[in-house]
């Protein structure tokens, strides 16, 4: 205990005197567990937010009377339920212990604003329904004006009204896809809030929804339930079940408020919170190179005090111990203001999401246990994991070391090191080579990715040298003396480098990564619509997000009339179980369908299709075993079942598809119609100007959608990619900031370990301004030695998850180098590493030469 408490006292008094020499290991500390702090903290507030709301919006609902089955498909999780009879009302409204019943009706209906601009559509859904009239069964409030009475009239969520600067008495278009004109009568909350998220809701009459969002009157998505007195709501199930008809079921209101809670905050949570712990993760990554460098260059700096206390009787555990006490202080104290800053994140983004259109519901933040010790320990582990090693060398010291003069870290790349991170490249080269090229798996690839980063942090010092004499090598010619010793000092510990570039390599290695990823998507869709689309105008929906109403399928037989066009054709979308899989359907006019979309090779005709034929892809084909002649049964989500016959086998899927069917073979178990792509092909002689002019004054007429070229519509395709990446971009710069402030410490504690020897340089006639030049070039070396790295890493990495996709899925991605962005990465580097070298520049001006000299 005695031994121990020695170390700890030495330790805190070294960590008093010399707290400057910690100052980046706090900060990398701090940001890394704020950072991590503020996503769980954010995370935990949205989600008991989205619970609260929702919870209050549907508390007067006890029961919910809705289809049994649903039918999922890949890229539908939440699947599609055959509607319920509104005759069922009565029934329900007869059964003991039922107060009363309404008919929830449900569908898309996106609203116009002011401008005449959608509103919503980038992701979370724009819904249209009835306006129920019990207050109590309606999860949306009246907060002004009144109910809708008149074929027209409707009440929209205060948050849509805000987004399009509507309000009470004004007259818009609803697009339904089919565009409706309506006058605004009421203003709604859901659950005490403007929206749900960024959520739209039209509440209509019940005449008008039926007439617009079903294919027929008497249909409702799900008939909400009221208990009379002293009913629980589990009675009340109880009670309903057996008065249900087969392929109907009763559900309790909390359990349909928790799966509305999953189904709109659930995934969209998960997925976003993920999304930032993954960058939370990339900054500790970046931090942990940092802390391990100050710690190493901290305990070389006192070779000579660490000897001094052995040769006086100091074990190896109490200099050992010495050094993780400082780490555990500096980790716990970072840790804990990482928390507060956390907190603080949190409630910024709370203050900031409903300014950017995302409103962040209301009530105080919650902070839970986990949110609170997760990031601690956190932080703690891989600041005190992060200085172990050095810590380990500290006790190492020999007692004679006291006798050198000088106790500057002159460590450099054995050939060990060399050898084995030879082999780790060896073996991640194969592994990703393996995984691409040989038996295409994302799995095999990534394992190898990992382990391209682990050969190029084993190989940093080895490469340090010699890339360094090469990045500096013009510096000897345009700097001079400068240039050169700034040069010399970045040769001096090539591990030392090595550590420090590693930082930043890591961060710029994840910029790289996804600006070629980004790049390949831009290039895969440009190829898509290119190889795909056979057209020469597009009309379409939003290209990234599930938002939106869709197109009106009168749009395309409409736009078939004018003079201009040779073909029109509209893609719908449908959902079946195809031989007892869930799968999408495109719904379309066969004949112009195969005329605008190049298909490949077509085996049979899609002029047969009829109302009981298919067309399916080859692969899907020839995973099922089915060709031309085949039967296969479809079921629908209205309880249907019939066989089709396979008219035709078809080689492209990117646009079309997997599964074909007529509208006619759809119509009979369609819900809400609509196109999400519009196809127009022109006549010869027909400019590009000259007939998009025509279609788009067509096309007004149906709610205004965009009418784009084929280029435009490549470009809008990929249009959440440029979004995607401002967004990485944006959480990337704290990793790159911890990266700088690595930089900067290292720089400052080599300034304070050379005192005398910049202090020997401004004896002999260096200036001020020389011998800042000197520790920024230092710096940007460094940093040029990390960015060329990490956009070689990046790029590889890049190239490797875009191949690896390619073969591990039936999308054809095509790899793109983007030149330009990562030339402005690597710019960006070099300005970092010249930011990152001001401060130490600037200290080691201020030296005073006299003392310099006479420091030891």
């Amino acid at each position: 205990m005695s031994s121990l408490g020695a170390s700890a006292r030495i330790s805190l008094s070294s960590l008093r005197g010399h707290k400057r020499r910690f100052a980046g290991t706090f900060l990398a500390v701090m940001l890394g567990v704020a950072f991590l702090a503020g996503t769980l903290v954010m995370g935990d507030t949205l989600r008991a937010s989205f619970d609260t709301m929702f919870g209050n919006a549907t508390s007067g609902t006890d029961a919910v009377v809705r289809g049994a089955d649903t039918i999922t498909t890949p890229d539908d999780s939440q699947g599609t339920r055959k509607p319920v009879s509104t005759s069922l009302v009565d029934r329900i409204e007869r059964t003991d212990g039922v107060a009363a019943a309404a008919p929830n009706i449900q569908g898309a209906g996106q609203l116009l604003g002011k401008d005449g601009e959608p509103i919503g559509g980038q992701g979370p859904p724009t819904l249209a329904g009835n306006w129920i009239g019990d207050a109590r069964l309606n999860p949306y409030q009246l907060a002004s004006g009144r109910a809708p009475a008149a074929p027209g009239e409707v009440v929209i969520n205060r948050g849509a009204a805000e987004s399009g600067d509507l309000k009470v008495g004004d007259t818009t278009t609803l697009r339904t896809p089919d565009p409706v004109r309506v006058k605004i009568v009421g203003l709604a909350t859901f659950g005490g809030e403007d929206g749900m998220a960024q959520t739209t809701f039209t509440g209509m009459t019940r005449a008008d929804a039926e007439k617009y969002l079903t294919p027929k009157p008497g249909e409702a998505a799900t008939i909400q339930v009221r208990a009379g007195p002293g009913v629980s709501e589990r009675e009340l199930v109880d009670a309903l079940t057996p008065v249900l008809p087969k392929g109907v079921e009763a559900i309790t209101g909390e359990e349909s408020a928790a799966e509305n809670t999953e189904n709109v905050s659930g995934q969209f949570l998960s997925l976003f919170t993920s999304f930032l712990l993954v960058f939370s993760g990339v900054a500790l990554l970046v931090a942990t190179f940092s802390i391990h460098n100050t710690f190493a260059i901290v305990v070389a700096q006192r070779t000579r005090e660490n000897a001094l206390l052995r040769a006086l009787g100091a074990s190896r555990r109490q200099v050992t111990a010495s050094t993780l006490v400082e780490a555990s202080a500096v980790a716990v104290v970072a840790s804990a203001a990482g928390l507060a800053g956390g907190i603080g994140i949190a409630a910024g983004l709370q203050a900031l999401f409903p300014a950017i259109g995302f409103p962040f519901p209301e009530g105080d933040l919650v902070i839970s246990a986990l949110s609170m010790l997760l990031p601690l320990a956190v932080g703690v582990v891989v600041c005190v994991g992060s200085a172990l090693l050095p810590a380990v060398r500290a006790g190492r010291t020999a007692p004679l070391a006291a006798l050198r003069e000088t106790a500057v870290d002159h460590s450099g790349a054995s050939r060990g090191r060399a050898l084995a991170g030879a082999v780790l490249a060896l073996v991640a080269v194969g592994l990703a080579l393996t995984g691409v090229l040989v038996s295409p798996s994302v799995w095999l690839a990534g394992a190898g990715a990992v382990l391209a980063l682990v050969a190029f942090v084993v190989l940093g010092p080895v490469a340090s040298s010699r890339a360094v004499r090469i990045i500096g090598g013009p510096l000897d010619r345009l700097r001079g003396v400068t240039g050169g010793l700034a040069r010399r000092n970045a040769l001096r510990s090539p591990k030392r480098t090595a550590a420090t570039a590693s930082a930043l390599m890591i961060g710029v290695a994840v910029v790289s990564l996804f600006t070629v990823f980004g790049a390949s998507l831009k290039a895969t869709m440009d190829q898509t619509v290119n190889r795909s689309f056979a057209g020469d105008i597009a009309i379409s929906t939003p290209g990234f997000g599930a938002g939106g109403s869709g197109l009106s399928p009168k749009l395309a037989p409409a736009l078939a009339e004018r003079p201009e066009v040779a073909t029109a054709v509209g893609l719908g979308k449908g959902a079946a179980e195809v031989e007892g899989q869930g799968r999408a359907l495109t719904v379309t006019d066969p004949v112009p369908f195969a005329k605008s979309f190049d298909l490949g090779k077509v085996d049979g005709s899609l002029d047969a299709l009829g109302d009981h034929g298919i067309a399916i892809t080859r692969a899907e084909a020839d995973e099922q075993d089915l060709k031309v002649g085949s039967k296969v049964e479809l079921a629908f989500a209205d309880g249907a079942k019939d066989a089709f016959t396979v008219r035709a086998v078809f080689g492209r899927s990117e646009l079309a598809g997997d599964y074909v069917i007529s509208r006619q073979a759809w119509a009979p178990h369609r819900a809400q119609d609509a196109d999400s792509v519009v196809s127009v092909t022109f006549k010869d002689g027909v400019s590009t100007a000259e007939g998009k002019a025509a279609i788009a004054k067509t096309a007004q007429a149906y709610g205004n959608p965009d009418v784009q070229t084929r280029s435009e519509y490549a470009r809008s395709a990929a249009g959440g990619i440029d979004m995607m990446l401002t967004l990485v971009y944006a959480l990337l710069a704290l990793a790159v900031l911890i990266a700088l402030l690595g930089i900067a410490n290292t720089l400052t504690l080599a300034v304070h370990e050379r005192t005398r020897e910049l202090g020997l340089l401004r004896a002999v006639g260096q200036t001020r301004a020389q011998l800042r030049a000197l520790v920024r070039w230092e710096s940007v070396l460094v940093a040029a030695f990390g960015t060329a790295g990490g956009i070689a890493l990046g790029g590889f990495l890049g190239w490797v998850l875009v191949k690896a996709s390619d073969g591990a899925t039936e999308s054809a991605f095509a790899f793109a180098l983007p030149p330009t962005r990562l030339a402005v990465v690597a710019l960006v580097g070099l300005a970092a590493g010249a930011l990152a070298g001001l401060r130490p520049a600037r200290r080691a001006a201020r030296l005073d030469v006299l003392r310099a000299i006479a420091t030891e």
